[in-house]
This record gives structure tokens, sequence and C-alpha cells, in this order.
């Protein structure tokens, strides 16, 4: 009973998450999200300027970005924003992407939404909340698979099962074989 009691309170210490990278030109948000994610990512990795962001993603594994709008003083209509949004989708479309910004304003936030964003967040931002949404991205992304994956995985797990023998797993998956070499050559 002691034990399950240690493994409980262990495991509910634990980083349930891996890397966020975190974008802002404002160096006290970099502190403050530091602190208030530490409890919740392996690792967090800060980044005062946007241009390497996409230097930073090739050579480390990022989970997701949390990434500010407006980099340039003066600047807030969000546009800088997008450019690094659109780039990140592009060059690594399966990392989520959570914008930030001061300026509350519900074009923008459409905006980011349509160019793939995966939620937005608005400055000052309440700790919970914020948590809460980038749990939620990672959790629903980690939830949610391409029927494309899934029919690869399908007719992988059916090919290991008959061994190698494609007539088998063609008549398994119920199609021929020559649509199941058509298929594997997309695997």
């Amino acid at each position: 009973m002691i034990f399950r009691q240690n493994l409980r309170i262990f495991a509910g210490n634990m980083k349930q998450y891996g890397t966020i990278l975190v974008v802002d030109d404002n160096a006290s948000i970099l502190t403050a999200m530091r602190y208030l994610l530490d409890s919740v990512f392996e690792r967090i990795l800060t980044l005062e300027r946007p241009d390497y962001i996409l230097k930073t993603m090739a050579q480390e594994e990022i989970d997701i970005v949390l990434l500010d709008m407006n980099f340039t003083l003066g600047v807030n209509s969000g546009q800088e924003g997008l450019l690094w949004l659109r780039s990140i989708r592009k060059q690594h479309p399966q990392t989520p992407v959570v914008l930030l910004t001061a300026y509350a304003d519900v074009n923008l936030a459409v905006k980011g939404l349509k160019n793939g964003a995966a939620d937005f967040i608005t400055k000052p931002w309440d700790n919970d909340e914020l948590v809460r949404k980038l749990k939620d991205v990672l959790d629903m992304q980690n939830e949610i698979i391409s029927l494309d994956e899934m029919e690869k995985e399908h007719i992988r797990r059916t090919i290991d099962h008959c061994h190698g023998n494609l007539t088998q797993a063609a008549e398994l998956l119920g199609i021929t074989r020559q649509t199941l070499y058509n298929k594997m050559k997309r695997l």
C-alpha cells in the first residue's frame, strides 16, 4: 500500500510533455514562460528572435511552438507572426503552433487559425488557461491519427501477420495483390 501511494506521488510530479519552443521578443515573457511551463514540459526552449525558429526546429525535436505575433517595435498587425506560422507549417506540418499576442483581434485570430494555428492566446494570459490550452492541443494531436496512417499501420500489421506472404495479406485485406503493391509503394 505504501508503495502505491509513493508511486502515485512520483507519477504526479512527472512532466508529461516533451519540448516546447517559446518565441517572443520580450525577455520577461520568456522568463515567465520558463517558470510557468517548467512543471509541464521536459524541455523549454526559448528564442527572442524568430529568425532562428526553423534552424532550431531542424536541430531539435519540438512538440509544440508558442509563437508571439509581433516582433518589430511599434508594429502590432500580427503579420510577422502569420508569416512565421506559415513557414513553420510548411517545414513542420505536424508540429502544432499556438499564437500569442497582446493585441486581441478576432480577425487576426481567425487568420491565424485559417493558416494552421492550433489555438490563440492573448496577453496578459491566465496561467491555468494557457497550460490547459497547450495540454489540450498536444493531447488532441496524440489522439488523432490520419486515415492514411491508420491504413499504413493496418497493412504493415497484416503483412507481418502473414509473415510477408503478400498474396495471403491481400486476401485478408480484401484487396487484390496489385492493389496491395500500389499501397505499399506509398508506405
